[in-house]
């Protein structure tokens, strides 16, 4: 399995909690050497031109924070194309789930789903698609984006009972088809984190979900990073994913 990763994703770029030291160290050093790990490469101006206004585009030049927020959207790309022969991960850091054309809020500023599915779109690679995203946070900026046009299909979770999560994100899966199934992965909803609903094991499950839903219908599938706060236990709960989409 592929993780796509960079060293300028350490870097402590704001004071919000997804940008806290510690954050990227607490995932890699979890990981080890089980994955084959690729050095992110920044999206081109005309992929983040595709998604968001030259308001917006210009406003996160003005926070000093588009060579960051590029780099986490091209890794996100890269995830995303690899996806369609071979699972893959993106370990990316600003998240993006919250970033709508004009605006975005909630640490995010560039939409790195919308922006890697557009571009399997534009580039005709993909037809459809499906996006499971279980932030603790509905992921607002995704279905702005991406709900348009009827193409791609999004799963926001909102049960509060774990048995019906669960059951809820496999009856999604189970009724997508699609030629790719990405994941907007952010892992604040577990029981040490700010939701304080999902298990370790939880992440595992949903994983092997996806790579058998995405195995079932001949699908590519991949995942990016999105929230996901604590620390003590974010690394274990990204490996318990990247473990059950692995094949």
């Amino acid at each position: 399995m592929k993780v796509i990763f960079h060293s300028d994703f350490y870097r402590v770029y704001t004071s919000d909690p997804a940008a806290e030291a510690g954050r990227m160290e607490a995932i890699i050093g979890c990981l080890g050497n089980r994955f084959d790990m690729l050095q992110a490469v920044a999206a081109e101006p005309e992929d983040i031109e595709e998604i968001h206004s030259p308001s917006h585009i210009a406003h996160v030049r003005l926070l000093g924070l588009y060579d960051i927020a590029a780099l986490a959207a091209g890794g996100a790309i890269q995830a995303a194309t690899i996806g369609l022969r071979e699972p893959a991960f993106a370990i990316i850091r600003p998240p993006g789930h919250h970033a709508s054309q004009y605006d975005s809020w909630g640490f995010c500023y560039f939409n790195n789903m919308a922006i890697a599915l557009t571009r399997l779109l534009t580039d005709g690679k993909i037809k459809t698609a499906a996006v499971l995203d279980f932030d603790l946070h509905y992921g607002d900026g995704n279905v702005n984006i991406l709900s348009r046009g009827g193409v791609v299909n999004i799963h926001n979770p909102e049960e509060t009972e774990r048995e019906f999560y669960l059951k809820g994100v496999e009856s999604f899966l189970n009724e997508c088809h699609v030629d790719i199934i990405g994941i907007s992965a952010g892992f604040d909803n577990h029981v040490q984190d700010w939701g304080g609903l999902l298990t370790t094991e939880d992440y595992f499950v949903m994983g092997q979900m996806v790579k058998e839903a995405a195995q079932k219908m001949g699908a590519g599938y991949f995942g990016i990073l999105e929230g996901g706060y604590n620390h003590s236990v974010l690394g274990q709960n990204v490996l318990a994913l990247l473990e059950g989409m692995s094949e």
